[in-house]
């Protein structure tokens, strides 16, 4: 009969610079060097678990973002399921690292699947890894592309305000009826002469 599951949980810990970085921590009681997690506590719920541990193994705060997805396996006879999250860490460490941690580097992706040393962790950051350093580009992608949006009202404006100006432009033969009306007035002025000139002549 199967053991009662170990839930625990973990991130893929981003520090961004000029080129980002991924934590890997190295275990005191084995030396391996695994990505950072952790079990839970009772009550805790898998989120929280996981920031906790990140910070309790890192030494830096981190922000949680979206989930990464889980890995599963057996250790000592009982199913795990590690479940990770996609953290951004600040510049700078503000935690003492616990004692079951010799270190902490910050490696570039390629660098950091190399180094870890259980086969389903290399494979899972190596599927999972670029998504999570992506998500900086992507977030600078939708700004560009929301800077250019706002920008093409503006364009479009210019074009209505210059549809009005041709519109105006009729308005500036409002003077021609009058100058036709006083040239139909001249000549029945010019009609009610003639006719009395014939008439006198009639007599």
């Amino acid at each position: 009969m199967a053991g009662k599951t170990v839930h625990a949980a973990g991130g893929i810990v981003v520090r961004n610079g000029r080129r980002p970085r991924i934590a890997v921590v190295q275990r005191a009681k084995d030396e391996l060097w695994v990505l950072p997690r952790g079990k839970l506590k009772s009550n805790e719920s898998a989120r929280a678990g996981a920031r906790r541990e990140v910070i309790e193994e890192t030494g830096h705060r981190v922000r949680v973002r979206e989930f990464l997805g889980a890995i599963t396996y057996r250790a000592r006879g009982r199913p795990k399921v590690v479940q990770f999250w996609r953290m951004q860490a600040e510049v700078k460490p503000s935690h003492d690292i616990m004692k079951d941690i010799m270190a902490v580097e910050w490696l570039p992706l390629s660098v950091a699947v190399r180094r870890l040393s259980y086969p389903l962790e290399r494979l899972f950051l190596r599927n999972v890894g670029r998504m999570a350093l992506g998500q900086r580009r992507r977030r600078l992608r939708r700004k560009t592309r929301s800077h250019i949006s706002k920008a093409k009202p503006r364009r479009r404006a210019t074009k209505a305000r210059g549809h009005k100006s041709r519109l105006r432009r009729p308005t500036a033969s409002r003077g021609r009826p009058s100058k036709i009306a006083g040239h139909s007035a001249a000549r029945a002025g010019q009609a009610t002469i003639l006719q009395r000139v014939l008439g006198r002549l009639s007599q």
